[in-house]
């Protein structure tokens, strides 16, 4: 009697639960995103990256990974791309934890920035 250890396990196909008309509207918005415009291929990529991280979504971090190397993305580009991500991410955990803080009236520490900190970068720069 086989123990399920050594068969070879079927992926479970994905869009089980979402209705066909609903899955072909899906698809046909998610291919105009593609298409030709103001931004290249490689930048639509690094972008869905950055989103697919955001949204905890693994299959497509790792199909818009190799997107992104197909369509000339460096490992520097990808590797910036989560620094990034990582970066409005830790924000948003303090941008969370500052309007909880305030509905709460809650202040642990004073609220003053940490001392030797980098200095803020416009997005222009």
């Amino acid at each position: 009697m086989a123990d399920g250890r050594n068969e070879k396990q079927t992926k479970w196909p994905s869009y089980t639960m979402v209705d066909p008309r609903m899955r072909k509207i899906y698809f046909q918005f998610y291919q105009e995103t593609y298409k030709s415009s103001t931004l290249d291929r490689k930048t639509k990529e690094l972008i869905a990256i950055a989103a697919s991280l955001a949204t905890h979504c693994k299959g497509c971090l790792e199909g818009h990974i190799k997107k992104a190397l197909k369509y000339g993305a460096t490992k520097e580009e990808i590797s910036e791309t989560i620094a990034i991500t990582m970066g409005v991410s830790a924000a948003s955990i303090v941008d969370l934890t500052d309007i909880a803080a305030q509905e709460m009236q809650i202040r642990h520490f004073d609220g003053s920035r940490a001392p030797q900190e980098p200095r803020e970068v416009s997005p222009e720069e």
